[in-house]
């Protein structure tokens, strides 16, 4: 090895995980290299070019609101942008843009590229030294050696990660990319346990050859409602291109099933496991035989390319089998694929070896962050890396570590779950894992978070006053639209009877008005003649605090009961097979897990509510003996 220099963190890796915690600590001030094989791997988008969706919009929110990237970027390169689920409650709307994937990875790469103590650089690491149980430096394929104090792995779908397209196998990467072969024999050298996952992409075609008549075109929102609370609302998309509907059909199908055998994962070629909820196109079929058909969208690529992706169709079927399918869609009958729809295995860790922080329990100053957790998803990935970045520079400044719990945001209940209950699959982010998910809105995130983010030195003074005008602009107005009573005058009677409510017997405060599903804010504003001018998002904010004060009250108090659980802390070196009366499953998983409260020792599976009372009475009595 050859001593090139010193550093303070090397992070591993230069997908959106990756972005996000290089950013994060070279941002807290820290020396950090981001190492990636392939510059054109950066913040690259190898499966469905789009940000966000259901829950996973809340994600790049909160991302945002602690000073992330993810949501800025989407904001300057989305080329269609949708809140989903509107016909639905406030928790569960989520915002989805479709990117221009190469703008996007461009204006990543400035922003990384430009960012002050932090450097990129196309090596590929092999190797993570550790000594006496701590991360001491890296080493690359070229046998140059970084010392560095610590490590964020977020390597991806790329180690030891191989593409499977029917009988054709190839070790390589998303996209044709390297992958990376000698740091999983480091990683086991570690002890750290890996096992294997699986994912796939759909065919890229030319959309040239696609037949757009006979599909249904879906257009983005003419209001357009922004992933960054940062960014100009005057910056909004008008140039936004549509996606398309069609649907799989009866001769679709048989393609499929009398083609299952040529499958590799339906041959047992495909080891991994794969995404319960982003199923294969031949997986679909089989799991879902009832079903007469599926729906398929084309979404475009970019306003500079041809290329459309074929969402809804994963598949790693033979390329003439994926041709037959695709032909045999309406509007696809003639259409030429770009690049052929695959299936690509790779290592991962398990999750379980983890801390909240995201660093490996067993070695002091390796964070790991992304897909090698076990997750799937862009966002998903995005949020590890910046708690993963935070937490290692926190890590060598001897500050506490950065934690969000479940009742704070999408991002503690992803990690939360990964580090306490595991997967056995890729973990997808779902808005029903929230349990407080009234309270965890995407329109919140800011409200909820942003301090967080200013005490961490991630948003700028100029950010944070602005959002404390915002938060007390929306308690002065719910306050106001308490004490603003309105008689059962003609006038109101009116205006409540024109919106088939029930009318008026006396007087009563605006703010139970406005609690009635029928009325809304504006619908008073010839009334309320004193109320101040307020923007759209603060207004937003103040309705549904109204209209749902008695739900967000009832889930406060569920938090309150949360925390209780989450303050009673177990000691490090409790040892779960001296607790008596624990079942050996119990004890076994506690000794696994290492749980540091009651709260999470709670959600770890295999541990039951008659386990948990055993082991609370245990800590009082240990707590007893100690007094």
């Amino acid at each position: 090895m050859i001593f090139m220099q010193e550093i303070d963190i090397a992070v591993i890796g230069a997908g959106h995980a990756g972005c996000e915690a290089s950013l994060a600590s070279a941002r807290l001030g820290k020396k950090t290299i981001m190492f990636t094989m392939s510059f054109e791997s950066i913040a690259m988008m190898p499966c469905n070019p789009n940000i966000g969706g259901t829950s996973k919009g809340h994600l790049v929110k909160e991302i945002d609101a602690l000073g992330g990237e993810m949501g800025k970027n989407i904001d300057k390169s989305y080329i269609q942008s949708k809140m989903l689920n509107t016909a639905k409650g406030p928790a569960v709307h989520s915002l989805r843009a479709q990117a221009d994937k190469t703008k996007y990875m461009a204006e990543m790469k400035k922003v990384l590229e430009s960012t002050d103590n932090l450097l990129i650089k196309q090596q590929e690491i092999v190797k993570i030294v550790v000594e006496d149980s701590k991360i001491v430096g890296v080493v690359t394929n070229t046998g140059i050696y970084y010392k560095c104090k610590a490590v964020v792995l977020a390597s991806g779908t790329y180690i030891q990660s191989r593409c499977l397209t029917g009988e054709t196998i190839e070790r390589t990467g998303p996209n044709g990319l390297k992958t990376s072969q000698k740091i999983s024999e480091n990683l086991k050298e570690l002890e750290i346990e890996l096992r294997r996952f699986k994912t796939g992409t759909p065919p890229r075609v030319d959309g040239r050859s696609v037949d757009l008549t006979k599909m249904e075109p879906q257009y983005g929102d003419t209001n357009v409602v922004h992933f960054s609370f940062d960014t100009d609302k005057s910056q909004t998309n008008l140039n936004q291109i549509p996606c398309y509907l069609t649907y799989t059909n009866e001769q679709t199908h048989k393609i499929i099933k009398d083609n299952l055998s040529r499958s590799p994962l339906y041959s047992g070629v495909i080891e991994g496991t794969g995404p319960r909820y982003c199923p294969s196109i031949e997986d679909k079929i089989v799991r879902f035989s009832d079903k007469e058909r599926h729906q398929i969208f084309l979404e475009p690529e970019g306003y500079n390319t041809n290329e459309m992706y074929v969402q809804g169709m994963s598949s790693s079927l033979p390329e003439d089998v994926q041709l037959q399918m695709l032909h045999s869609i309406k509007g696809l009958e003639n259409v030429e694929v770009t690049r052929i729809g695959y299936a690509i295995e790779y290592d991962c860790i398990n999750p379980l070896q983890l801390k909240h922080t995201l660093e490996f329990k067993h070695i002091d100053g390796l964070f790991s962050a992304g897909q090698i957790n076990g997750s799937s998803g862009y966002e998903e990935a995005g949020a590890q890396g910046l708690v993963a970045g935070v937490n290692a520079a926190l890590k060598i400044d001897n500050k506490p570590p950065f934690i969000i719990d479940r009742s704070e945001g999408y991002i503690g209940v992803l990690i939360d779950d990964l580090v306490t209950k595991g997967t056995n699959e890729p973990y997808r982010m779902l808005t029903s894992r929230a349990e407080y998910r009234l309270l965890l809105r995407q329109d919140n995130a800011d409200l909820r978070l942003t301090e967080k983010g200013y005490n961490l030195g991630l948003i700028s003074n100029e950010r944070f006053e602005k959002f404390k005008v915002k938060r007390q602009q929306i308690d002065e107005e719910v306050t106001r639209l308490k004490k603003f009573f309105v008689g059962n005058s003609e006038n109101i009677q009116a205006i409540i009877t024109g919106k088939g409510s029930t009318p008026l017997k006396s007087g009563i405060a605006l703010s139970e008005l406005l609690k009635r599903k029928e009325l809304d804010y504006h619908d008073f504003d010839k009334i309320d003649i004193t109320r101040p001018k307020l923007s759209d998002d603060i207004i937003e904010q103040v309705i549904i605090e109204l209209k749902y004060e008695g739900y967000i009250s009832r889930q406060q108090k569920q938090v309150e009961q949360f925390k209780k659980l989450e303050k009673k802390i177990i000691p490090e070196n409790i040892d779960y097979n001296k607790v008596h009366s624990l079942r050996t499953e119990a004890a076994q998983k506690l000794n696994q897990i290492r749980p540091v409260s009651i709260g999470q020792a709670s959600r770890i599976s295999g541990v039951s509510p008659a386990d948990i009372s055993v082991l609370i009475v245990y800590l009082e009595q240990l707590r007893g003996r100690k007094c």
